[in-house]
């Protein structure tokens, strides 16, 4: 049966790992488009931050070098984009896109987004309480863990606990329905025949990169844009609390210097990408590749 399933191309790795250039070069030669699967880059007006590739807009299709995509610069920074809208997008857009004869390339670092997908979760729809959400972002992260220890110790033990939006939303499920987060994701009926691959890095390069890759972020106005943003939203918006912003609150204040911040953001995307590996690392499905040349026969053969 499996083979009759349509086939889709996962792209996947930690950040600065090289998934961008890897997925535009296949996407070209194979008749591809990319879906991003990047929880930060959904948002708009967050660019450098989010190290969103620069495109644009032609009739309503947000191109990279002439390569549409789906999914990038879709929300605004006030929505709460869940794993369940990625989901659901993103199955239509993969219909799209082979209703009009083209691969499909999935490409993105966020590890629930992908296994959402790809496992088909039946993911819990909890009708939004503002009240409760309201109550949730006003709290600080170890008292957003401390009560998720004591209401859903399961999902306590699996669940990203630097991740106060999923820490958030465990919370909402549970005071609502009951029931541990982690045992309402449950695998559905198989929708795709899937070729996983993993870019593999050496923890040296890729820290190197990332700290590059800062720089370079700081060259291209990161400061200003988090500031705008920041004066146009304020700090308490789930999007403002990513790596990229939250790291200048400090600084904006006044209470510490740039370079502390700039130094605190490094730091904290190098741990990011350390969770990262850990959960790729979870999935034994992921063909891991050094190079393009391995990747592209890999996609050749797929």
């Amino acid at each position: 049966m499996e083979n009759k399933l349509p086939k889709i191309i996962v792209i996947c790795g930690p950040t600065a790992s090289g998934k961008t250039a890897l997925s535009l070069a296949l996407a070209k030669k194979y008749q591809g488009e990319i879906i991003s699967a990047d929880s930060r880059q959904v948002y708009q007006e967050m660019d450098i931050g989010t190290a969103k590739e620069p495109g644009e807009w032609v009739q309503g299709k947000y191109l990279v070098q002439k390569i549409p995509h789906y999914l990038i610069d879709i929300s605004s920074p006030k929505g709460n984009f869940s794993a369940a809208e990625f989901m659901n997008k993103a199955k239509g857009s993969i219909k799209n896109i082979l209703k009009n004869n083209k691969n499909v390339f999935i490409v993105g670092g966020t590890g629930l987004y992908l296994d959402s997908l790809i496992n088909n979760y039946a993911i819990p729809k909890v009708a939004t309480n503002l009240v409760l959400r309201k109550s949730l972002e006003e709290k600080n992260l170890e008292d957003l863990k401390k009560i998720l220890k004591k209401l859903d110790p399961e999902t306590y033990n699996k669940i990203d606990l630097k991740n106060k939006r999923r820490l958030s939303r465990a919370l909402e499920v549970v005071s609502q329905t009951g029931e541990s987060f982690s045992k309402m994701q449950k695998k559905g009926k198989k929708l795709y025949k899937v070729l996983y691959i993993g870019i593999a890095v050496s923890r040296e390069v890729l820290y190197d990169r990332i700290n590059k890759r800062v720089e370079l972020q700081i060259q291209a106005g990161l400061v200003e844009e988090v500031e705008k943003l920041a004066h146009k939203y304020g700090w308490d918006l789930i999007a403002m609390s990513g790596i990229g912003y939250r790291q200048f609150r400090d600084y904006l204040a006044g209470k510490i210097s740039l370079a502390m911040a700039i130094e605190q953001l490094k730091k904290d995307t190098r741990n990011y990408a350390k969770r990262q590996l850990t959960w790729f690392k979870r999935n034994k499905a992921i063909r891991w590749v050094e190079s393009r040349t391995e990747a592209d026969q890999l996609v050749n053969n797929f």
